[in-house]
């Protein structure tokens, strides 16, 4: 059993689940700063409030509060669009290197493979 704990824990795909959970941790408090210390106080400056935590709409007795709502749809849109740049610049690096593979030429296999090919197409005699 210890030694399936073992084998389970130091799995690579595990620890790469564990390096992305640390990372997305991270970048969520840079994001978070992004908007908070940032963007934020420039919405204020053209709203006139940092925060629409504070907007509120009354049904009757019952308060909405619809304005804590706006607050996390701009968080998560901001969030959002961050990620889509992050996601469209990797995608481009990696394109680019896949490009680099696509012209190197034939691998081994390939060439091994079309030699086999080759070898069972040609009759018998």
């Amino acid at each position: 059993m210890l030694e399936d704990l073992k084998k389970f824990l130091f799995k690579d795909s595990l620890i790469d689940v564990a390096v992305a959970f640390i990372l997305a941790t991270a970048f969520g408090l840079v994001v978070k700063s992004l908007v908070n210390d940032i963007l934020m106080p420039i919405i204020a400056a053209i709203v006139g409030k940092p925060s629409f935590d504070d907007v509120v709409i009354n049904l009757g007795d019952t308060p909405i509060k619809i304005g804590i709502f706006l607050t996390l749809l701009i968080n998560f849109i901001i969030v959002g669009t961050v990620l889509f740049f992050i996601v469209r610049a990797i995608q481009r690096v990696t394109a680019g290197r896949k490009v680099e593979a696509d012209t190197a030429g034939p691998t081994q296999e390939v060439v091994l493979l079309t030699e086999i090919r080759d070898a069972l197409s040609t009759p018998r005699v």
